[in-house]
């Protein structure tokens, strides 16, 4: 988005961490997973008016809606079960993209 440069900055640098840390820490049976996540209904979210958090729920593609907290633990859950899963990047952002 236009103005967020920093931000973007910083979530690429995780980004680009992630595999090289899961290489790192392999030999010590650490496994590296990055979760990057979309729009979510936090309390943070919850002090928007309510047309804000409506509309922020409509600009996701499906499900257009915001995300729900379970919904986020649930795939820690998956990820943390799976042992092969390492050293990825996971959106769970319903193919949100913002514009700019």
């Amino acid at each position: 988005q236009v103005g967020q440069a920093a931000y973007s900055a910083s979530k690429g640098g995780i980004v680009g961490m992630t595999l090289p840390i899961a290489r790192d820490l392999a030999p010590l049976g650490i496994r590296v997973v990055t979760i990057a996540p979309g729009l979510f209904s936090t309390p943070l979210l919850a002090g928007l008016p309510e047309r804000v958090r409506t509309f922020l729920g409509q600009q996701v593609p499906f499900p257009s809606r915001l995300g729900d907290p379970a919904e986020f633990a649930h795939l820690v859950q998956a990820l943390a079960e799976n042992p092969m899963i390492n050293g990825e990047i996971v959106r769970l952002d319903g193919a949100l993209r913002m514009q700019p």
